[in-house]
């Protein structure tokens, strides 16, 4: 197999008996052995498209996969057969088929999409062959929208976003890094445009794709106003980059204007000082029209939000109508004066539940005294808790005497009892 280190081969791959098998044609009729057919089958296939994705294309044919899978010396004879099983499943389709559905603006490119046969061919041509031809290509389904997604991906997070139409060489220039080759581009651009993501023009002999902006569901055709944000766009870059030029330009002039007088050449540092000012005249000009471009633009960018505000309002007056079919002023008076009866209804019942409670009028003053009486034995029981009161004077309490310590006069409550003598 040839650059066997781009990608891992499966452990059979070293098993010489085991890969006789695989080499070998398929058998005619499946049923005599399901098992090793569809095994031999199951390893081709995924090996295959593992291939395929591993050199970063979408597209194979036989004559390629002959050279890729050569081992010792020897070719795979059954990668026909797995070629028109793949087809059969819908994993691979013919190029030309894929390409059926595509307008004339992408037969106009001539960008390599190289279709063997005539589009007029159909595919039951090919299931209905027993033979696959060396150099016809097909399109894995699943590997072309991989790449059409991850082309997506790139353009969106890069900084042509904010623009919806590009040229095909700026184009290029963004997808080197996930289209291989031109092809590969072309195959993920069709794709995109099956699934309404992109849509293809030509504008003065110019290539121009065009992208669906977050937030739609799908693509909207190019129109004149794409075409004159376009050509603004690209007038804006080409000034920008005049400006550049000349402002290095009239650099240059300064600091030749500086060494010529440093050697004493006045009349030439002079000449070269002229044609600085004439240079950053151009500069001045140059940049009073790019000035004028970026103000059209930001007015067409305002216009944009104005419209999508506007949109939004419409759809919110549009909703915000819809919720008040119904809803009218004497309803709503209605629907308030009702929850008012019934609230007066609820009161009156309430009253009229509380009336039941007979009257206890009569009965507070002999609660009260009740009351009275049940204070007052507390009082007593209270007192009667204390120690009796004593009759005659306290005298001051004597502190014990401690062997040993002899107790002496204190003049203040600091101090303490100090060892007898």
């Amino acid at each position: 197999m040839s650059n066997p280190n781009q990608m891992s081969l499966p452990p059979e791959w070293e098993d010489d008996e085991r890969m006789t098998f695989l080499f070998s044609d398929f058998k005619e009729n499946r049923d005599v052995n399901t098992t090793d057919w569809d095994s031999k089958m199951d390893f081709w296939t995924s090996l295959i498209v593992q291939s395929c994705r591993v050199r970063g294309t979408v597209c194979l044919h036989l004559q390629e996969l002959n050279k890729i899978f050569r081992r010792k010396g020897t070719l795979p004879l059954g990668l026909g057969t797995v070629i028109q099983c793949m087809a059969r499943s819908g994993k691979i389709q013919r190029e030309s088929e894929f390409a059926a559905n595509v307008d004339s603006g992408w037969l106009s490119w001539g960008v390599g999409l190289l279709l063997v046969k005539p589009l007029k061919w159909t595919f039951s041509t090919l299931l209905g062959s027993s033979r696959v031809p060396l150099q016809e290509s097909f399109v894995v389904i699943e590997l072309v929208k991989e790449k059409a997604a991850e082309l997506l991906d790139a353009y969106r997070r890069s900084a042509f976003a904010s623009r919806s139409l590009l040229s095909f060489q700026e184009l290029c220039a963004l997808s080197s890094h996930v289209c291989a080759d031109e092809s590969t581009l072309c195959m993920a651009l069709l794709q995109l445009q099956r699934e309404k993501q992109v849509t293809v023009t030509l504008h003065e002999g110019e290539k121009m794709v065009k992208f669906s902006q977050p937030g739609q569901d799908r693509v909207t055709p190019v129109s004149d106003v794409d075409i004159g944000i376009y050509q603004l766009q690209h007038s804006e870059k080409l000034l920008d980059e005049r400006v550049g030029a000349l402002s290095l330009e009239a650099d240059k002039c300064r600091e030749e204007a500086r060494v010529l007088l440093q050697e004493g050449k006045k009349s030439q540092a002079l000449r070269c000082l002229r044609g600085r000012k004439r240079v950053e005249k151009r500069v001045d000009s140059l940049f009073a029209q790019l000035e004028n471009i970026r103000g059209i633009l930001d007015r067409i960018a305002q216009s944009q939000t104005d419209r999508l505000v506007l949109q939004a309002y419409q759809t919110g007056m549009a909703a915000l109508r819809l919720s008040l079919k119904d809803v009218t002023v004497e309803r709503a008076e209605s629907l308030v004066d009702q929850i008012q009866e019934l609230c007066d209804t609820q009161d009156e019942v309430n009253q009229t539940i509380a009336g039941v409670v007979p009257n206890s009028d009569e009965n507070i003053d002999e609660l009260e005294e009740e009351l009275k009486c049940l204070l007052e034995d507390s009082k007593v029981d209270a007192i009667s808790g204390l120690p009796e009161v004593p009759s005659n004077p306290l005298s001051p309490a004597r502190e014990p005497s401690l062997p040993g310590f002899q107790q002496k006069k204190m003049t203040s409550p600091t101090k303490r009892f100090e060892p007898a003598l």
